[in-house]
């Protein structure tokens, strides 16, 4: 009866300041909390050995994934990943891009689970004026799945002033995972010590009834934001179901 997520922006595989390269250990770090569904930003598309970095942070856990390429430059590109234990029946890259120096991009899944769950993964712009845009974008894309369907949203919202929330809210009946049971976002930025709310989990349909900031001394040494866990309930998953 529970979905375990995790949400991360992985600095391409770098830890706090760019210091090491920690691909292996972030793979080693989001398999043991056995998510069911993993929501990444900042995966660099390029190839890590032989293969692209979501194909292996997905390869010995998720079955199912998929990648939108946002930010090209001459040595590669970056997006945003969602890493999946249930079948993806159908994805697409949705460019919400407000100017030309940020290229941004929502990704949106539709998983059977079985049942249909529509995921969407964002990282939003840094300026305001951009991310209200984008914000406007994205409920216009929630709203268009219908409202019997469950909906999960998370990434990057890069809202250090806290207003994401209300107009996804009052547009598209959304809860935000930590707000509903802790009463405040989470604080994920810098991961060393966090103290801006950037990263969100928001679902609908879904029953919020766990949730944590993965800060322990091991996680904050990996990338500069600390992920974000949450178990959610909905009663059409059953744990026989799991891939």
């Amino acid at each position: 009866m529970r979905l375990k997520i995790l949400s991360y922006n992985i600095h391409k595989g770098f830890s706090l300041g760019g210091a090491r390269f920690v691909l292996r250990e972030i793979r080693d770090a989001i398999e043991e909390t056995q998510a069911d569904i993993v929501l990444l930003q900042e995966v660099f598309g390029n190839q890590h050995r032989r293969e692209m970095q979501f194909e292996y942070l997905a390869d010995r856990a998720w079955k199912h994934y998929a990648y939108g390429k946002n930010a090209v430059y001459p040595s590669g590109h970056h997006g945003n990943a969602i890493l999946s234990k249930f079948p993806i029946a159908r994805w697409e890259n949705i460019d919400v891009s407000t100017n030309r120096l940020e290229k941004r991009g929502v990704l949106h899944v539709r998983v059977d689970v079985p049942g249909e769950l529509d995921i969407f993964c964002v990282h939003l712009g840094l300026f305001e004026a951009g991310r209200d845009e984008q914000l406007t974008r994205l409920a216009e894309l929630i709203a268009k799945v219908p409202e019997e369907s469950p909906v999960l949203l998370g990434g990057d919202f890069n809202d250090w002033r806290i207003k994401a929330s209300s107009k996804l809210l009052k547009k598209n009946q959304l809860k935000e995972v930590f707000e509903t049971l802790k009463d405040r976002p989470a604080r994920t930025f810098p991961a060393i010590l966090p103290a801006l709310c950037l990263d969100r989990v928001y679902v609908r349909g879904l029953k919020p009834i766990h949730c944590e900031v993965m800060d322990t001394a091991h996680w904050s040494r990996l990338s500069d934001h600390a992920a974000l866990f949450c178990e959610v309930e909905w009663p059409g998953v059953k744990d026989s179901d799991r891939a």
